[in-house]
């Protein structure tokens, strides 16, 4: 799926509700402040519903010609709104039979990012049915995940982006990554480490608070060299790390999170910190691989230094 120039495409999943454009929208500016080719994959799963036990159902061939005509309008209709958005963007369309996640996974090898819509599910209906595919999808591809919800939430002015830093070394990318998207849209990139202390509590409060702006610091150092243009705000906040960031995440134009990858449950994503960001963040939440699963699988090509995101 890379391009011939060899730049690798932001790919989207398309959600089958033309309703529903956030992700389309945030897919397609990403694709332009990128400047690369945007792909728009339908994966149509096996069809399991619509019809009573008392109607005759219709032949295999005849349901799947249906259910391609209706992919194939799914399409049609996402890549006007993407080219009437950004007619610069070069715009591609799949059409693909299989469970999303399975498919999106796939597309995930040759990908930037892969970008994915969010309904606000709650988090029984996101873990046990496949109505989502965030999370497997999140816990195998090897390149950034972007999460977006609907509806559109309101960012504040000026623009800032959030990072979560615990200094964990499974996810040493997302730091360079959230400099990155936000050198692309000239916003201010607030790094947060959040001191959950012990509830035994702690002997000395304030060496504690000075080793989280020591790791807090180690994390972030160097990366102002390469984005001299994004400006930079430290912040220890004492809380729970989901709690917090969620609240950082009310006005941001995005929330960057590191993710340990693959876990014992084949497709569940690993961390809880990672998990309830996704299920309760107001802004778009961008999932970091672990840069050993991005090596070995070759995706996502940008390398970082020392430091993360969370992963817990």
């Amino acid at each position: 799926m890379t391009s011939p120039q060899g730049r690798r495409p932001v790919v989207l999943g398309v959600d089958p509700d033309p309703t529903r454009r956030m992700a389309l929208a945030w897919a397609v500016d990403e694709a332009a402040r990128r400047r690369l080719p945007l792909w728009l994959v339908h994966a149509q799963g096996v069809p399991t519903g619509g019809y009573r036990s008392r109607e005759v159902r219709p032949s295999w061939e005849e349901w799947n010609q249906a259910l391609h005509a209706a992919g194939d309008q799914v399409l049609r209709a996402a890549v006007a709104f993407a080219e009437s958005r950004r007619p610069e963007v070069e715009v591609s369309a799949l059409l693909a039979e299989g469970h999303p996640a399975w498919v999106l996974r796939e597309r995930a090898r040759d990908a930037t990012a892969v970008v994915l819509g969010s309904w606000n599910l709650s988090t029984r209906q996101e873990l046990f049915t496949s109505a989502s595919v965030a999370l497997p999808v999140i816990a195998h591809a090897p390149c950034p995940v972007i999460v977006v919800p609907e509806p559109e939430h309101t960012t504040q002015r000026p623009l800032y982006m959030v990072v979560g830093v615990d200094g964990s070394a499974h996810s040493a990318a997302a730091v360079d990554f959230a400099f990155g998207e936000a050198a692309l849209r000239g916003a201010t990139l607030r790094a947060i480490y959040v001191w959950d202390p012990p509830l035994t509590g702690v002997l000395d409060e304030h060496a504690a608070l000075r080793e989280c702006r020591r790791v807090l610091s180690e994390t972030v150092a160097g990366r102002t060299a390469t984005h001299p243009e994004v400006e930079l705000h430290h912040e220890v906040v004492r809380g729970h790390p989901v709690e917090v960031l969620t609240e950082a995440s009310a006005h941001a134009v995005g929330l960057v999170v590191g993710t340990r990858g693959r876990g014992g449950f084949t497709g569940m994503l690993l961390g809880s910190v990672s998990q309830g960001v996704l299920h309760h963040a107001r802004c778009p939440v961008l999932a970091v691989p672990d840069p050993y699963v991005r090596a070995r699988d070759g995706g996502w090509s940008d390398t970082g230094g020392g430091g993360g995101g969370y992963v817990e």
